[in-house]
Protein backbone atom coordinates (compact mmCIF):
# COMPACT_ATOMS: atom_id res chain seq x y z
CA UNK A 1 0.00 0.00 0.00
CA UNK A 2 1.05 3.59 -0.54
CA UNK A 3 1.14 4.32 3.21
CA UNK A 4 1.51 1.11 5.23
CA UNK A 5 1.10 2.96 8.54
CA UNK A 6 -1.87 5.06 7.44
CA UNK A 7 -4.43 3.07 9.42
CA UNK A 8 -2.48 3.75 12.63
CA UNK A 9 -2.09 7.49 12.01
CA UNK A 10 -5.39 8.59 10.46
CA UNK A 11 -8.89 8.30 11.91
CA UNK A 12 -11.93 7.41 9.85
CA UNK A 13 -13.70 10.46 8.45
CA UNK A 14 -16.91 10.03 6.48
CA UNK A 15 -19.13 12.32 4.42
CA UNK A 16 -21.09 14.64 6.73
CA UNK A 17 -24.82 15.29 6.42
CA UNK A 18 -26.38 18.68 5.89
CA UNK A 19 -28.07 19.85 9.10
CA UNK A 20 -31.48 18.34 9.77
CA UNK A 21 -33.33 21.66 9.66
CA UNK A 22 -31.85 22.29 6.21
CA UNK A 23 -32.21 18.88 4.61
CA UNK A 24 -35.86 18.19 5.54
CA UNK A 25 -36.94 21.20 3.50
CA UNK A 26 -36.12 19.54 0.17
CA UNK A 27 -35.78 16.23 -1.63
CA UNK A 28 -32.19 16.89 -2.73
CA UNK A 29 -29.30 14.66 -1.69
CA UNK A 30 -27.71 15.95 1.51
CA UNK A 31 -24.40 14.08 1.84
CA UNK A 32 -21.51 16.52 1.57
CA UNK A 33 -18.49 15.15 -0.34
CA UNK A 34 -15.03 15.13 1.17
CA UNK A 35 -12.17 17.18 -0.27
CA UNK A 36 -9.46 15.51 -2.35
CA UNK A 37 -7.04 15.79 0.57
CA UNK A 38 -9.52 14.13 2.94
CA UNK A 39 -10.17 11.35 0.44
CA UNK A 40 -6.45 10.80 -0.01
CA UNK A 41 -6.13 10.36 3.75
CA UNK A 42 -9.03 7.94 3.89
CA UNK A 43 -7.52 5.90 1.06
CA UNK A 44 -4.29 5.78 3.07
CA UNK A 45 -6.12 3.93 5.88
CA UNK A 46 -6.53 0.82 3.69
CA UNK A 47 -4.24 -1.84 5.19
CA UNK A 48 -1.84 -4.16 3.46
CA UNK A 49 -3.84 -6.92 5.11
CA UNK A 50 -2.80 -9.84 2.91
CA UNK A 51 -6.31 -11.26 2.53
CA UNK A 52 -8.74 -8.43 1.67
CA UNK A 53 -11.97 -9.70 3.21
CA UNK A 54 -13.73 -6.64 1.76
CA UNK A 55 -13.68 -8.52 -1.56
CA UNK A 56 -15.84 -11.24 -0.03
CA UNK A 57 -18.08 -8.75 1.75
CA UNK A 58 -18.81 -6.98 -1.54
CA UNK A 59 -21.22 -8.97 -3.73
CA UNK A 60 -19.68 -7.57 -6.95
CA UNK A 61 -16.15 -8.31 -5.62
CA UNK A 62 -14.94 -4.73 -6.04
CA UNK A 63 -11.15 -4.34 -6.18
CA UNK A 64 -11.30 -2.18 -3.08
CA UNK A 65 -7.64 -2.12 -1.97
CA UNK A 66 -6.61 -1.30 -5.55
CA UNK A 67 -8.70 1.82 -5.93
CA UNK A 68 -8.12 2.91 -2.32
CA UNK A 69 -4.38 2.83 -3.09
CA UNK A 70 -4.87 4.70 -6.37
CA UNK A 71 -6.89 7.43 -4.64
CA UNK A 72 -4.09 7.77 -2.10
CA UNK A 73 -1.69 8.14 -5.05
CA UNK A 74 -4.17 10.64 -6.61
CA UNK A 75 -4.43 8.55 -9.77
CA UNK A 76 -8.17 9.08 -10.12
CA UNK A 77 -8.50 7.79 -13.65
CA UNK A 78 -6.84 4.48 -12.87
CA UNK A 79 -9.02 4.23 -9.75
CA UNK A 80 -12.07 4.69 -11.96
CA UNK A 81 -10.95 1.92 -14.30
CA UNK A 82 -10.45 -0.46 -11.38
CA UNK A 83 -13.83 0.45 -9.93
CA UNK A 84 -15.76 0.03 -13.18
CA UNK A 85 -14.10 -3.30 -13.94
CA UNK A 86 -16.41 -5.00 -11.43
CA UNK A 87 -19.36 -2.63 -11.00
CA UNK A 88 -21.47 -1.12 -13.78
CA UNK A 89 -23.06 1.49 -11.54
CA UNK A 90 -20.85 2.59 -8.62
CA UNK A 91 -22.83 5.82 -8.34
CA UNK A 92 -25.84 3.74 -7.27
CA UNK A 93 -23.98 1.62 -4.73
CA UNK A 94 -21.95 4.61 -3.53
CA UNK A 95 -25.22 6.23 -2.49
CA UNK A 96 -27.61 3.51 -1.36
CA UNK A 97 -25.63 0.35 -0.61
CA UNK A 98 -25.33 -0.40 3.15
CA UNK A 99 -21.66 -1.26 2.54
CA UNK A 100 -21.22 -4.91 3.64
CA UNK A 101 -17.63 -4.43 2.43
CA UNK A 102 -16.99 -2.13 5.40
CA UNK A 103 -18.36 -4.70 7.83
CA UNK A 104 -15.86 -7.18 6.34
CA UNK A 105 -12.90 -4.75 6.41
CA UNK A 106 -9.96 -6.25 8.31
CA UNK A 107 -9.51 -2.94 10.12
CA UNK A 108 -13.06 -3.33 11.41
CA UNK A 109 -11.97 -6.17 13.72
CA UNK A 110 -10.78 -3.74 16.38
CA UNK A 111 -11.07 -0.28 14.82
CA UNK A 112 -13.25 1.77 12.48
CA UNK A 113 -13.46 0.35 8.96
CA UNK A 114 -12.03 2.14 5.94
CA UNK A 115 -14.56 4.60 4.46
CA UNK A 116 -14.93 2.41 1.36
CA UNK A 117 -18.37 3.60 0.28
CA UNK A 118 -17.38 7.27 0.46
CA UNK A 119 -14.25 6.68 -1.63
CA UNK A 120 -16.21 4.63 -4.17
CA UNK A 121 -18.78 7.39 -4.64
CA UNK A 122 -16.05 10.03 -4.95
CA UNK A 123 -14.24 8.06 -7.66
CA UNK A 124 -17.30 7.57 -9.86
CA UNK A 125 -18.56 11.12 -9.35
CA UNK A 126 -15.10 12.37 -10.35
CA UNK A 127 -15.30 10.23 -13.47
CA UNK A 128 -18.56 11.84 -14.53
CA UNK A 129 -17.33 15.34 -13.73
CA UNK A 130 -14.15 14.89 -15.76
CA UNK A 131 -15.94 13.34 -18.74
CA UNK A 132 -14.04 10.07 -18.42
CA UNK A 133 -17.16 7.91 -18.65
CA UNK A 134 -18.20 7.34 -22.25
CA UNK A 135 -20.32 4.81 -24.17
CA UNK A 136 -18.57 1.58 -25.10
CA UNK A 137 -20.52 0.21 -28.09
CA UNK A 138 -19.65 -3.23 -29.39
CA UNK A 139 -17.20 -3.48 -32.28
CA UNK A 140 -19.52 -5.77 -34.23
CA UNK A 141 -23.05 -7.22 -33.82
CA UNK A 142 -23.47 -10.83 -32.75
CA UNK A 143 -26.73 -11.34 -34.60
CA UNK A 144 -28.43 -12.48 -31.39
CA UNK A 145 -31.47 -10.76 -29.85
CA UNK A 146 -32.08 -10.59 -26.08
CA UNK A 147 -35.16 -9.24 -24.29
CA UNK A 148 -34.88 -8.09 -20.68
CA UNK A 149 -37.99 -7.64 -18.56
CA UNK A 150 -37.44 -5.02 -15.87
CA UNK A 151 -35.17 -1.97 -15.82
CA UNK A 152 -33.93 -2.02 -12.24
CA UNK A 153 -30.25 -2.49 -11.41
CA UNK A 154 -30.23 -6.18 -12.41
CA UNK A 155 -31.83 -5.49 -15.79
CA UNK A 156 -29.65 -2.46 -16.49
CA UNK A 157 -26.42 -4.26 -15.55
CA UNK A 158 -27.30 -7.23 -17.75
CA UNK A 159 -28.33 -4.95 -20.62
CA UNK A 160 -25.01 -3.08 -20.54
CA UNK A 161 -22.90 -6.24 -20.41
CA UNK A 162 -24.82 -7.92 -23.22
CA UNK A 163 -24.88 -4.83 -25.45
CA UNK A 164 -21.11 -4.44 -25.10
CA UNK A 165 -20.65 -7.98 -26.44
CA UNK A 166 -22.68 -7.13 -29.54
CA UNK A 167 -26.08 -8.58 -28.72
CA UNK A 168 -29.18 -6.61 -29.70
CA UNK A 169 -30.80 -5.85 -26.33
CA UNK A 170 -34.31 -4.55 -25.71
CA UNK A 171 -35.42 -3.69 -22.17
CA UNK A 172 -39.14 -3.72 -21.34
CA UNK A 173 -40.38 -1.60 -18.42
CA UNK A 174 -43.99 -1.38 -17.22
CA UNK A 175 -43.59 2.14 -15.80
CA UNK A 176 -43.21 5.37 -17.77
CA UNK A 177 -39.55 5.82 -16.83
CA UNK A 178 -36.52 3.55 -16.60
CA UNK A 179 -35.00 2.53 -13.28
CA UNK A 180 -37.36 0.16 -11.49
CA UNK A 181 -37.06 0.43 -7.70
CA UNK A 182 -34.22 2.92 -8.12
CA UNK A 183 -36.68 5.27 -9.82
CA UNK A 184 -39.87 4.75 -7.87
CA UNK A 185 -38.77 3.20 -4.58
CA UNK A 186 -35.62 5.04 -3.50
CA UNK A 187 -36.44 8.62 -2.39
CA UNK A 188 -34.69 11.46 -4.22
CA UNK A 189 -33.04 12.63 -1.01
CA UNK A 190 -31.06 9.37 -1.07
CA UNK A 191 -30.43 9.34 -4.82
CA UNK A 192 -31.50 12.01 -7.28
CA UNK A 193 -32.87 10.57 -10.50
CA UNK A 194 -30.50 12.42 -12.83
CA UNK A 195 -28.04 9.76 -11.64
CA UNK A 196 -30.17 7.15 -13.43
CA UNK A 197 -30.86 9.31 -16.49
CA UNK A 198 -27.21 9.74 -17.43
CA UNK A 199 -26.61 5.99 -17.25
CA UNK A 200 -29.68 5.34 -19.40
CA UNK A 201 -28.30 7.80 -21.96
CA UNK A 202 -25.04 5.86 -21.95
CA UNK A 203 -26.85 2.55 -22.49
CA UNK A 204 -28.85 4.01 -25.37
CA UNK A 205 -25.59 5.15 -26.98
CA UNK A 206 -24.31 1.59 -26.56
CA UNK A 207 -27.28 0.27 -28.52
CA UNK A 208 -29.77 -0.75 -25.83
CA UNK A 209 -33.40 -0.15 -26.79
CA UNK A 210 -35.80 0.80 -23.98
CA UNK A 211 -39.55 0.27 -24.24
CA UNK A 212 -41.54 1.84 -21.41
CA UNK A 213 -45.22 1.46 -20.50
CA UNK A 214 -45.08 -2.19 -21.61
CA UNK A 215 -46.29 -4.49 -18.85
CA UNK A 216 -45.13 -7.94 -19.92
CA UNK A 217 -47.76 -10.51 -19.08
CA UNK A 218 -50.52 -7.92 -19.48
CA UNK A 219 -49.85 -5.63 -22.46
CA UNK A 220 -47.53 -8.15 -24.10
CA UNK A 221 -47.38 -11.90 -23.53
CA UNK A 222 -44.09 -13.28 -22.27
CA UNK A 223 -44.46 -16.02 -24.90
CA UNK A 224 -44.27 -13.39 -27.64
CA UNK A 225 -40.91 -12.23 -26.27
CA UNK A 226 -39.63 -15.81 -26.04
CA UNK A 227 -40.72 -16.54 -29.62
CA UNK A 228 -39.18 -13.32 -30.95
CA UNK A 229 -35.80 -13.44 -29.21
CA UNK A 230 -32.88 -15.79 -28.75
CA UNK A 231 -33.02 -15.34 -24.98
CA UNK A 232 -35.20 -13.57 -22.41
CA UNK A 233 -34.00 -12.40 -18.99
CA UNK A 234 -36.53 -11.88 -16.22
CA UNK A 235 -35.06 -9.11 -14.08
CA UNK A 236 -38.12 -7.69 -12.35
CA UNK A 237 -38.44 -7.14 -8.64
CA UNK A 238 -39.92 -9.04 -5.72
CA UNK A 239 -42.91 -6.73 -5.74
CA UNK A 240 -45.53 -8.67 -3.79
CA UNK A 241 -45.59 -6.86 -0.42
CA UNK A 242 -46.04 -8.63 2.90
CA UNK A 243 -49.56 -7.76 4.06
CA UNK A 244 -51.01 -7.55 7.56
CA UNK A 245 -54.35 -9.41 7.74
CA UNK A 246 -55.71 -7.93 10.98
CA UNK A 247 -59.06 -6.30 11.81
CA UNK A 248 -59.34 -2.83 10.28
CA UNK A 249 -56.82 -3.47 7.50
CA UNK A 250 -59.34 -2.15 4.94
CA UNK A 251 -59.70 1.25 6.62
CA UNK A 252 -58.76 4.33 4.60
CA UNK A 253 -55.31 5.54 5.56
CA UNK A 254 -53.65 2.11 5.76
CA UNK A 255 -51.31 1.74 2.80
CA UNK A 256 -48.39 -0.26 1.52
CA UNK A 257 -45.14 1.69 1.86
CA UNK A 258 -44.22 1.40 -1.81
CA UNK A 259 -47.49 3.02 -2.90
CA UNK A 260 -46.62 5.97 -0.68
CA UNK A 261 -42.99 6.25 -1.81
CA UNK A 262 -43.82 5.89 -5.51
CA UNK A 263 -46.34 8.72 -5.32
CA UNK A 264 -43.84 11.11 -3.77
CA UNK A 265 -41.16 10.23 -6.29
CA UNK A 266 -43.63 11.07 -9.03
CA UNK A 267 -44.38 14.43 -7.42
CA UNK A 268 -40.67 15.23 -7.22
CA UNK A 269 -40.37 14.31 -10.91
CA UNK A 270 -43.09 16.84 -11.71
CA UNK A 271 -45.93 14.40 -12.34
CA UNK A 272 -49.48 15.21 -11.32
CA UNK A 273 -50.78 12.83 -8.66
CA UNK A 274 -54.61 12.77 -8.54
CA UNK A 275 -55.85 14.30 -5.32
CA UNK A 276 -58.45 11.56 -4.88
CA UNK A 277 -55.81 8.87 -4.36
CA UNK A 278 -53.11 11.01 -2.78
CA UNK A 279 -51.24 9.58 0.22
CA UNK A 280 -49.80 12.47 2.22
CA UNK A 281 -48.43 12.76 5.75
CA UNK A 282 -48.85 16.51 6.21
CA UNK A 283 -50.34 17.24 9.64
CA UNK A 284 -50.96 13.54 10.33
CA UNK A 285 -49.90 11.13 13.04
CA UNK A 286 -47.95 8.53 11.06
CA UNK A 287 -47.17 4.97 12.12
CA UNK A 288 -44.62 3.00 10.08
CA UNK A 289 -44.71 -0.77 10.53
CA UNK A 290 -41.31 -2.28 9.76
CA UNK A 291 -37.80 -1.34 10.83
CA UNK A 292 -35.87 -1.81 7.59
CA UNK A 293 -34.72 0.51 4.82
CA UNK A 294 -38.19 0.90 3.31
CA UNK A 295 -39.59 1.98 6.67
CA UNK A 296 -36.74 4.44 7.06
CA UNK A 297 -37.49 5.89 3.61
CA UNK A 298 -41.09 6.38 4.69
CA UNK A 299 -39.93 8.27 7.78
CA UNK A 300 -37.71 10.61 5.76
CA UNK A 301 -40.52 11.26 3.29
CA UNK A 302 -43.11 11.86 6.03
CA UNK A 303 -40.80 14.32 7.76
CA UNK A 304 -40.41 16.26 4.53
CA UNK A 305 -44.18 16.27 4.02
CA UNK A 306 -44.70 17.80 7.47
CA UNK A 307 -46.07 14.93 9.55
CA UNK A 308 -47.38 15.89 12.99
CA UNK A 309 -45.54 12.92 14.50
CA UNK A 310 -44.02 9.61 13.42
CA UNK A 311 -43.79 6.29 15.24
CA UNK A 312 -41.95 3.27 13.88
CA UNK A 313 -42.79 -0.20 15.18
CA UNK A 314 -40.60 -3.26 14.69
CA UNK A 315 -41.75 -6.78 15.55
CA UNK A 316 -38.20 -7.97 16.36
CA UNK A 317 -36.38 -7.06 19.58
CA UNK A 318 -34.03 -4.08 19.75
CA UNK A 319 -30.58 -5.12 18.50
CA UNK A 320 -27.52 -4.70 20.72
CA UNK A 321 -25.70 -1.37 20.59
CA UNK A 322 -22.45 -3.10 19.64
CA UNK A 323 -21.99 -6.37 17.78
CA UNK A 324 -19.78 -9.18 19.06
CA UNK A 325 -17.05 -8.72 16.45
CA UNK A 326 -15.04 -11.88 17.25
CA UNK A 327 -18.25 -13.83 16.71
CA UNK A 328 -19.69 -12.19 13.55
CA UNK A 329 -16.81 -10.58 11.64
CA UNK A 330 -16.49 -10.48 8.58
CA UNK A 331 -20.23 -10.97 8.14
CA UNK A 332 -22.92 -8.30 8.32
CA UNK A 333 -23.59 -7.74 12.04
CA UNK A 334 -26.87 -7.39 13.84
CA UNK A 335 -26.54 -4.17 15.82
CA UNK A 336 -28.58 -1.09 16.61
CA UNK A 337 -28.40 1.45 13.79
CA UNK A 338 -29.98 4.86 13.34
CA UNK A 339 -30.55 5.99 9.76
CA UNK A 340 -30.40 9.60 8.62
CA UNK A 341 -34.20 9.58 8.30
CA UNK A 342 -34.64 8.30 11.86
CA UNK A 343 -32.29 11.04 13.06
CA UNK A 344 -34.66 13.58 11.51
CA UNK A 345 -37.36 12.62 13.97
CA UNK A 346 -39.41 9.57 14.92
CA UNK A 347 -40.25 7.45 17.95
CA UNK A 348 -38.98 3.87 17.63
CA UNK A 349 -40.35 0.86 19.46
CA UNK A 350 -39.30 -2.78 19.29
CA UNK A 351 -40.80 -6.22 19.96
CA UNK A 352 -44.29 -4.94 19.14
CA UNK A 353 -46.98 -6.85 17.24
CA UNK A 354 -49.92 -5.05 15.62
CA UNK A 355 -53.26 -6.54 16.62
CA UNK A 356 -55.58 -4.37 14.53
CA UNK A 357 -56.74 -0.92 13.48
CA UNK A 358 -59.71 1.13 14.63
CA UNK A 359 -61.33 3.89 12.64
CA UNK A 360 -63.75 6.77 12.65
CA UNK A 361 -65.95 7.31 9.62
CA UNK A 362 -64.11 4.63 7.66
CA UNK A 363 -60.69 6.22 8.26
CA UNK A 364 -57.99 4.82 10.50
CA UNK A 365 -57.75 6.60 13.85
CA UNK A 366 -55.68 4.31 16.04
CA UNK A 367 -53.59 1.17 16.06
CA UNK A 368 -53.90 -1.60 18.64
CA UNK A 369 -50.69 -3.41 19.55
CA UNK A 370 -49.08 -5.64 22.15
CA UNK A 371 -45.56 -6.35 23.32
CA UNK A 372 -43.90 -9.67 22.59
CA UNK A 373 -40.99 -11.71 23.87
CA UNK A 374 -38.74 -13.81 21.64
CA UNK A 375 -37.68 -17.20 22.99
CA UNK A 376 -35.66 -19.60 20.86
CA UNK A 377 -36.91 -17.93 17.70
CA UNK A 378 -40.57 -18.03 18.77
CA UNK A 379 -42.69 -14.94 19.35
CA UNK A 380 -44.78 -14.99 22.54
CA UNK A 381 -47.23 -12.21 23.29
CA UNK A 382 -46.73 -10.71 26.71
CA UNK A 383 -49.88 -10.97 28.83
CA UNK A 384 -51.50 -7.62 29.69
CA UNK A 385 -49.17 -5.62 27.40
CA UNK A 386 -51.79 -4.31 24.98
CA UNK A 387 -51.65 -0.60 24.12
CA UNK A 388 -52.94 1.80 21.46
CA UNK A 389 -51.40 4.50 19.29
CA UNK A 390 -53.25 7.32 17.57
CA UNK A 391 -52.72 7.12 13.83
CA UNK A 392 -54.06 8.99 10.81
CA UNK A 393 -51.74 7.27 8.34
CA UNK A 394 -50.30 3.75 8.64
CA UNK A 395 -47.58 2.60 6.23
CA UNK A 396 -46.89 -1.13 5.89
CA UNK A 397 -43.13 -1.51 5.32
CA UNK A 398 -42.70 -5.14 6.31
CA UNK A 399 -40.84 -6.31 3.24
CA UNK A 400 -41.76 -8.30 0.15
CA UNK A 401 -42.54 -11.99 -0.14
CA UNK A 402 -41.81 -12.82 -3.79
CA UNK A 403 -42.42 -11.57 -7.35
CA UNK A 404 -45.98 -10.91 -8.44
CA UNK A 405 -47.23 -14.23 -9.80
CA UNK A 406 -50.17 -12.93 -11.80
CA UNK A 407 -49.33 -12.08 -15.40
CA UNK A 408 -46.18 -13.34 -17.08
CA UNK A 409 -45.23 -15.89 -14.40
CA UNK A 410 -48.64 -17.52 -14.74
CA UNK A 411 -48.32 -18.23 -18.49
CA UNK A 412 -48.68 -22.00 -18.35
CA UNK A 413 -47.32 -22.62 -21.85
CA UNK A 414 -43.86 -21.43 -20.76
CA UNK A 415 -43.66 -23.47 -17.57
CA UNK A 416 -41.60 -21.03 -15.52
CA UNK A 417 -40.89 -22.89 -12.28
CA UNK A 418 -40.74 -21.34 -8.80
CA UNK A 419 -38.78 -22.20 -5.71
CA UNK A 420 -40.22 -22.89 -2.25
CA UNK A 421 -40.41 -19.15 -1.48
CA UNK A 422 -42.30 -18.31 -4.66
CA UNK A 423 -39.35 -16.78 -6.52
CA UNK A 424 -38.44 -17.75 -10.08
CA UNK A 425 -36.30 -20.89 -9.81
CA UNK A 426 -32.84 -20.60 -11.39
CA UNK A 427 -29.33 -21.39 -10.19
CA UNK A 428 -26.41 -18.95 -9.91
CA UNK A 429 -24.31 -20.62 -12.60
CA UNK A 430 -26.56 -20.82 -15.64
CA UNK A 431 -29.28 -18.45 -14.34
CA UNK A 432 -31.57 -20.52 -16.57
CA UNK A 433 -35.17 -21.19 -15.56
CA UNK A 434 -37.12 -24.35 -16.33
CA UNK A 435 -37.65 -22.89 -19.82
CA UNK A 436 -34.34 -23.13 -21.73
CA UNK A 437 -34.76 -19.74 -23.44
CA UNK A 438 -35.68 -17.88 -20.24
CA UNK A 439 -33.21 -16.71 -17.60
CA UNK A 440 -33.80 -14.92 -14.28
CA UNK A 441 -31.72 -12.64 -12.08
CA UNK A 442 -32.01 -10.13 -9.25
CA UNK A 443 -34.86 -9.90 -6.76
CA UNK A 444 -37.17 -11.91 -9.01
CA UNK A 445 -34.80 -14.86 -8.58
CA UNK A 446 -33.26 -14.36 -5.12
CA UNK A 447 -36.02 -12.44 -3.34
CA UNK A 448 -35.90 -8.98 -1.80
CA UNK A 449 -32.27 -7.92 -1.54
CA UNK A 450 -29.72 -5.13 -2.03
CA UNK A 451 -28.95 -3.10 -5.15
CA UNK A 452 -25.41 -4.48 -5.14
CA UNK A 453 -26.71 -8.05 -5.27
CA UNK A 454 -28.96 -7.08 -8.19
CA UNK A 455 -25.97 -5.68 -10.10
CA UNK A 456 -23.96 -8.82 -9.39
CA UNK A 457 -26.73 -11.12 -10.60
CA UNK A 458 -27.37 -8.99 -13.69
CA UNK A 459 -23.68 -9.20 -14.62
CA UNK A 460 -23.49 -12.93 -13.99
CA UNK A 461 -26.72 -13.64 -15.85
CA UNK A 462 -25.39 -11.65 -18.82
CA UNK A 463 -22.30 -13.87 -18.83
CA UNK A 464 -24.45 -17.00 -18.70
CA UNK A 465 -26.65 -15.76 -21.57
CA UNK A 466 -23.63 -14.82 -23.69
CA UNK A 467 -22.15 -18.28 -23.11
CA UNK A 468 -25.46 -19.99 -23.94
CA UNK A 469 -25.90 -18.00 -27.16
CA UNK A 470 -22.36 -18.11 -28.54
CA UNK A 471 -20.67 -21.07 -26.85
CA UNK A 472 -17.98 -18.80 -25.35
CA UNK A 473 -17.79 -15.59 -23.37
CA UNK A 474 -15.27 -12.96 -22.36
CA UNK A 475 -17.58 -11.43 -19.77
CA UNK A 476 -16.29 -11.62 -16.18
CA UNK A 477 -17.78 -13.75 -13.46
Amino acid sequence: MGKPTGFMEIRRHDRPYAKTAERVTSYREFLKPLSDAELRDQGARCMDCGVPFCHNGCPVNNLIPDWNHLVYREDWRAALEALQSTNNFPEFTGRICPAPCEAACTLNINDDAVAIKTIECAVIDRGWQEGWIAPQPAARPSGKRVAIVGSGPAGLAAAQQLARTGHAVTVYEKHDRIGGLLRYGIPDFKMEKATIDRRVAQLVAEGVIFKTRVHVGHDLALKALVDGHDAVLLAGGAEAPRDLPVPGRDLAGVHFAMDYLTQQNRRVAGDAVPEAGAILAQGKRVVVLGGGDTGSDCIGTANRQGAAGIAQLEILPRPPDQEDKPLVWPYWPNKFRTSSSQEEGCERDFAVVTKGFEGVGGKVARLRAARVDWREGRMIERSGSEFALDADLVLLAMGFVHPVHEGMLSEESLGIGRDARGNVAADTTSYRTSNPKVFAAGDMRRGQSLVVWAIREGRQAARAIDLALTGRTDLPL
